[in-house]
């Protein structure tokens, strides 16, 4: 016992404590960051989810009672689903109410899909003005007519009703009628050389890029510019989708559009001052800028008369996007359309052999498409069954009382839909089917309810050109079904729709051209 005890009285503490133990084990940086640091950590922290509370209940404030997600995804919304839109998801959208509403990356949206609150929007210049797409003004340009309200864009307007006479539509049309000829031969030449199908989409869009350059420029742009501005302009067309990253970066869709546009304008700047000049010597008119220049001169106009070449380039530009868009768009659905169904393209061929009475190497006139009036009720019939477009979005510049129970808040997107309208039962019996004859009774519900027709919209900001786009699907159709036949390939896609702006068969439309047998 004695040693034991000699040993316990002589033993030795160790060096460190259990306190000192702890003093070895790592400690993440953040927990052992001064007392200054840590209250940054929990301040950014408590910050960013109070942005993120405020976000949701901004939402939620805006949205009141329409229909829609209660909640958004936090700050992009949604962003994701508008990356691949379809239109079974516009559907049911539409569907979920007269009035609904989303967000995408902090846009409020608030989208329309009753006749009723479509034409309110489309009718509402003291509240909404266009705004197209989100990014539409970063790529047209803020100052681009389209985009001008009030006073000013009622005299705009007027003058550039003039560019669409029927004395100026009789320029247009021998130079629609000669590029859709040269298109005809170039398809059945390469038909004749690979008798495969093949997507017409890119094709058909060819060809009204390069009718619209020479209908709107004539020669004042020559064979080189022509061939960059529609190499660049599928840029811009994919970048006017309804929602798009929204800041132009470089490597963005949004950033690549402005660049084509930049090209774009120089060239139609140009063609601008060489029309200007050649009107000067006394030419006579050839192209839609040539119009534009003469009519000015004229006694009786009462416009302005000092736009400058880049106003006028704008102006141009702003009708390439329609007409290459929404005119490619109704020509590629009217070609499947005739294709699907024979006994229609039989009874246009019948029109047309009656009207051209065998001389189908004539020049198409206005005078002969009058006379062809199924063929209008067809295209007319076509576009309301597919309508390139299927909404125009606006921006409200003020609380906008759209319904006696709800307001749209300021700043807030606005979007009225058409294809509801179009596709109304109670207008239009069996809305999916292809009927033109339902145009040719004036006493029919389809004629006696204008209003529901919106395939060129409504009210002040309506499609100033919706005469030449009608007349060019026609001319173009016309010349197709008196001169070719054509077979549809179809695959599990030709059905669904591909949303690029406008609206196109997702299986780029598959065609079998071959010349017509004239003594069949």
């Amino acid at each position: 016992m004695a040693s034991f005890r000699e040993r316990s009285s002589s033993a030795v503490l160790p060096s460190f404590t259990a306190t000192d133990a702890f003093e070895h084990i790592p400690v993440p940086s953040f927990l052992s960051a001064p007392a200054g640091s840590a209250q940054w950590l929990y301040t950014t922290i408590a910050i960013v989810l109070a942005l993120l509370a405020l976000e949701q209940s901004v939402y939620r404030y805006k949205k009141r009672h329409l229909p829609g997600d209660k909640w958004t995804i936090p700050i992009i919304g949604k962003f994701a689903d508008s990356m691949k839109p379809t239109m079974e998801g516009y559907m049911k959208q539409w569907n979920s109410g007269a009035l609904s509403a989303l967000s995408v990356f902090n846009i409020f949206i608030v989208m329309a899909s009753s006749n009723e609150y479509s034409r309110k929007i489309l009718n509402s210049p003291n509240h909404a003005e266009p705004c197209l797409v989100h990014s539409a003004k970063q790529i047209l340009r803020p100052d681009n007519w389209v985009f001008l309200t009030g006073k000013v864009h009622v005299e705009y307007r007027r003058v550039l009703n003039s560019l669409f006479t029927r004395k100026a539509l009789g320029i247009y049309v021998g130079i629609q009628d000669q590029i859709t000829r040269k298109y005809i031969k170039k398809w059945l030449a390469e038909a004749a050389a690979d008798p495969s199908a093949k997507p017409i989409m890119m094709t058909c869009r060819d060809l009204n890029m390069e009718t619209s350059l020479r209908v709107f420029c004539g020669s004042h742009i020559d064979d080189d510019a022509a061939r960059e501005i529609g190499e660049k302009y599928w840029a811009i067309t994919v970048a006017l989708e309804l929602v798009n990253f929204p800041l132009a970066l470089p490597g963005t869709k949004v950033y690549k559009a402005i660049q084509c546009r930049k090209v774009a304008l120089k060239h139609l700047e140009n063609a601008a001052a060489k029309s200007k000049i050649a009107m000067a010597a006394g030419k006579e008119p050839e192209c839609m800028l040539d119009h534009w220049v003469r009519s000015m001169e004229e006694p009786t106009y009462k416009g302005r008369k000092d736009f400058s070449d880049l106003e006028m380039a704008m102006v141009v530009f702003s009708f390439l996007f329609a007409s290459q868009d929404a005119m490619s768009s109704g020509l590629i659905y009217g070609i499947q359309h005739l294709a699907d169904h024979p006994h229609l393209f039989a009874k246009i061929r019948e029109e047309q052999d009656r009207v051209r009475a065998g001389d189908y190497e004539r020049q198409i006139t206005l005078e002969q498409l009058d006379e062809m009036p199924y063929l209008r009720a067809f295209v007319r019939e076509s576009l309301r069954v597919k309508p390139p477009v299927t909404m125009v979005p606006y921006k409200t510049t003020k609380a906008f009382p759209i319904a006696d129970d709800y307001t749209v808040p300021a700043g807030s997107m606005v979007i009225p839909s058409f294809y509801n309208s179009l596709h109304d039962p109670e207008v239009f019996p069996n809305p999916e089917e292809l009927v033109p004859e339902r145009w040719l009774d004036p006493n029919g519900s389809a004629n006696q309810n204008p209003k529901n027709y919106l395939v060129f919209g409504s009210g002040p900001h309506k499609c100033i050109g919706l005469e030449y786009a009608m007349m060019n699907i026609a001319l173009v159709l016309a010349d197709a079904v008196a001169l070719m036949d054509w077979e549809h390939i179809r695959t599990e896609k030709s059905d669904k729709v591909q949303i690029i702006a406008t609206l196109f068969p997702q299986d780029g439309c598959l065609m079998k051209f071959r010349p017509r047998n004239f003594s069949a």
